[in-house]
Formats: C-alpha cells, structure tokens, sequence
C-alpha cells in the first residue's frame, strides 16, 4: 500500500438530541477537556467537540439514541492513581477490570451510557 497510517483524528460518541450541557458537565468540568467550537456549518446538527491534546472527542446527536455499551474509546492516562483518587472525591462510579496484562485500567460510563476505557501500562 501507498499510504499509512498518521494517528487517530478523533472519536465520535453518541448523546441524545439536548444532551450537550450534560456533555460538557462531564467531558469539560469533569475530565478536564476543553470545548472546541464546530465549523459553522455543523452547528446546525447539534452535539459538543472537545479537545486535551491530541485527543479530539466529538460528542454528536443521534436519534433515536442508542449508547455504545460495549464500543469504546481507550484513553491512556498518565498517574491513573490520582485520576482514581479524583473520581473517588467526585463520587464518580468506574470498574476496575485487571484482565489485562500490564494494564492498570478501569472503565466508567458517560452521562448518556457510552462505555468509556482509561488505562495505563505499567
């Protein structure tokens, strides 16, 4: 093949339609993401983008809305400890799963159902 792979651009999730002010309570105050304002012309559809990094999340409406239960983004986390400990004092539920080797990792769910991964290789 002639061409290759650079990096992933972004993940889309699903969110029912007026679900953005959710989206932003979790995505921005809750992890730490910035909002990214949508090309003009995509405004229209409604949804939230949001951006740490490299990492680009854009949270689109979707009707009728079905939650990504078992698809997920994995986010690699640097010091995963200290997010648990901030999760804990926010009383955030997340499960802790250890099936995988050399992992240290957990998953939690976003305000709309989607199954999200965080982890970090030990």
């Amino acid at each position: 093949m002639k061409f290759r792979y650079e990096q992933l651009d972004h993940i889309q999730l699903a969110a029912p339609r007026g679900g953005e002010d959710q989206a932003r309570a979790f995505y921005e105050r809750l992890l730490g993401f910035q909002e990214v304002e949508k090309p003009e012309n995509l405004k229209k559809r409604g949804g939230v983008w949001f951006s740490d990094g490299v990492i680009h999340i854009h949270i689109g409406i979707e009707e009728p809305f079905q939650p990504a239960k078992k698809a997920h983004p994995a986010f690699r986390v640097k010091n995963i400890e200290e997010m648990k400990k901030y999760l804990k004092s926010k009383e955030v539920a997340y499960q802790v799963d250890h099936d995988l080797p050399g992992a240290n990792r957990f998953y939690l769910h976003d305000p709309f159902g989607n199954r999200l991964e965080f982890l970090e290789w030990q």
